[in-house]
């Protein structure tokens, strides 16, 4: 009996693909399955067109039996088999497909599609066999050839005896190492547990004998162990039923079998595409955030499958990041698989899938927030910061998207609002959307920026989260409407006394110029406050960085030192103002005392760290003695 050689080319991807392409041995079964349910797909397809062939699907299977003596591994299939051509074409040349081509001369569109690359996943085989030996007798009737491989040295073929038509593909199972260990794939528990990981939802039965126990015969209390052959996968996925045939139980049970996660689902969606590309898929919008969701060990994805075979535990291209807290799967049949079956990253359907996906997660929100408000107020406090930050990323590519799915405080209502709520009820002569930030709403409420803005009887949106001002920024506009923040040099609001206040400044100029100085390198500015009602002093800011932004860019490694322009303002109808007034003319020490003590009040009011707190407490001290 010749040996047969493997051509060089393929030599050299074998080697590639058995320390490269796979992540995890444990994919050999797999790829094993997803070809033998191929094989039974491919008689399915024929009878289609043949008159004399009858598919009775209850006569097909897939069987899988360990043999721990001999550490031996089958996987049997009642498929199409192959001849001593096939055999030659299909397994002496590796990555030569013979479910490819015969998928291109039988195409069909009933749902029977044919996912195996024969000559690719078959020798993922090798990753824990030192032989495989594959027997095989073909339904056009004639001789049974068995092909024999020990690696890329070679492989042989020869006629052998099978009584059946199919497949048989024996795994010699290697040897333990002191880094593997290869006896768990001869091990029951473990071997249904790759099954349903993977091969959950192929098509037809996959067998396998089952250990379990039994109240022995003529006994109350003692039980045995016993083996019978069982179907291990539970072939009809969820995703591929109708939708009138599932109720909400069903849906959260699928959730949870998943360990998507161990909340409720606030939301299902359950799609059947049919159109560019083909897919099913059953996205789940969750009700509370993962522990780890704001971390960089947080993985997004969905679950990806081919025709009902695990393809990637969590494809990350599925999900923009901004929606990367949806789980669920996706199954599709337009899928091209090449080299390996993990290989899918940058496959152009795959690209497909994931714009219509985001459409739809959107539409889904947007449908909670519309139909549901109290179930998208409680998924926006555990993931609207998310939402924001999709705002914000990319240099605002997916703003117009986002925009109506953000709510946030109001001053007015008191409760979370949308920006077109917010805009609705616009009186006509205000110009901009206001908002103020902070770290608590109750701090907000009371920052004195905030008087003038009120007064004037405009609502305020109120910023508590750090990402807030970034994605406005980025944002800039909401229906023609800017935003403007309360603490910005400007607020548009027509002034009622301006030619007093104009007075007013030029009259106390030489005051504002000499406190300035006496600040100088901490603002840029004094002036007269045109927004401060009861309150005595404030700080605004200049230019595109706010006070909020300096200190959250301050928190993070390497920010350079980013400060805001600031401004003091100074309320001139306050009963301190009369203090400065009487300081500068008569005593200019105590004028820099009241200036720094002022400056100081303006950083607690915001937030910000003093410089000298020490300091701060002995001109306290000064003004009490």
């Amino acid at each position: 009996m010749e040996k047969k050689q493997f051509q060089a080319e393929s030599k050299r991807l074998l080697d590639m693909m058995i320390h490269s392409i796979y992540t995890q041995k444990e994919i050999f079964l797999r790829e094993l399955i997803s070809n033998a349910s191929d094989a039974i797909d491919k008689i399915y397809y024929l009878a289609l067109t043949d008159s004399n062939l009858t598919f009775d699907k209850d006569s097909y299977y897939i069987q899988i039996t360990a043999d721990k003596e001999n550490r031996t591994l089958t996987i049997r299939d009642t498929g199409i088999g192959m001849t001593q051509e096939e055999m030659e074409n299909n397994l002496g040349v590796i990555a030569k497909s013979g479910s490819l081509a015969f998928k291109k001369e039988n195409e069909s569109k009933d749902g029977h599609d044919i996912i195996g690359q024969f000559g690719v996943g078959f020798y993922s085989a090798f990753m824990v066999a030192d032989v495989v030996t594959v027997v095989s007798k073909p339904l056009t009737g004639g001789q049974a050839y068995k092909w024999e491989s020990a690696g890329a040295d070679g492989y042989t073929i020869e006629p052998w005896e099978k009584d059946t038509v199919g497949t048989e593909i024996t795994l010699k199972i290697k040897a333990n190492t002191e880094d593997e260990s290869y006896d768990e794939f001869l091990e029951e528990y473990r071997l249904k547990a790759i099954i349903k990981k993977y091969s959950d939802f192929i098509r037809y039965p996959i067998k396998m004998n089952v250990t379990s126990r039994r109240l022995k015969e003529g006994s109350e209390n003692e039980y045995e162990d016993f083996t019978e052959e069982q179907r291990v996968n539970s072939m009809v996925p969820i995703w591929r039923k109708n939708k009138s045939e599932l109720t909400n139980e069903d849906y959260e049970s699928f959730y949870n079998e998943k360990r998507y996660g161990f909340d409720k689902p606030l939301k299902h969606i359950h799609l059947h595409v049919d159109g560019a590309v083909v897919y099913q898929a059953i996205l789940y919008i969750p009700e509370n955030t993962p522990f780890d969701f704001y971390t960089k060990e947080y993985e997004k994805g969905l679950e990806l499958y081919a025709n009902g075979v695990l393809i990637m535990n969590k494809c990350g291209d599925l999900l923009p990041d901004h929606f990367s807290f949806v789980k669920g799967m996706v199954d599709s049949e337009s899928l091209s698989l090449n080299i390996s079956r993990e290989m899918l990253q940058h496959d152009r359907q795959l690209k497909l899938i994931a714009k219509n996906i985001a459409s739809k997660i959107k539409s889904a929100l947007q449908s909670l927030l519309k139909d549901e408000r109290e179930k998208y107020e409680q998924f926006y406090k555990s993931f609207g910061r998310q939402l924001k930050f999709g705002v914000y990323n990319d240099y605002g590519a997916n703003k117009e998207a986002l925009q109506d799915l953000l709510l946030f405080t109001s001053s007015k209502e008191k409760k979370l609002v949308t920006l077109d709520e917010y805009v609705s009820r616009m009186p006509e002569d205000q110009k901009y959307i206001y908002y103020a930030t902070g770290e608590t709403n109750e701090r907000i409420e009371k920052l004195p920026q905030t008087e003038m803005v009120l007064d004037k009887g405009y609502e305020i949106l109120y910023f508590t989260d750090d990402i807030d001002e970034f994605a406005i920024k980025m944002l800039l506009s909401y229906k023609d409407k800017e935003f403007r923040s309360v603490s910005s040099g400007d607020l548009g609001i027509e002034e009622e006394n301006k030619q007093e206040d104009e007075e007013l400044a030029k009259a106390n100029a030489d005051l504002f110029d000499y406190m300035k100085s006496q600040l100088s390198g901490k603002v840029t500015n004094v002036r007269a406050s045109k927004r401060l009602r009861s309150h005595p002093v404030c700080l605004t800011s200049q230019g595109e960085v706010s006070i909020e932004m300096e200190k959250i860019l301050r928190a993070m490694p390497n920010s350079g030192g980013v400060s805001a322009e600031k401004v003091l303002e100074i309320n001139v109808n306050h009963e301190v103002f009369q203090s400065l007034k009487s300081a500068f003319e008569q005593d200019k020490e105590k004028l820099s005392l009241y200036t720094a003590l002022l400056y100081n009040q303006a950083l607690l009011i915001e937030g910000l760290p003093l410089q000298d707190p020490v300091e701060f407490t002995n001109d306290i001290c000064k003004i009490m003695v």
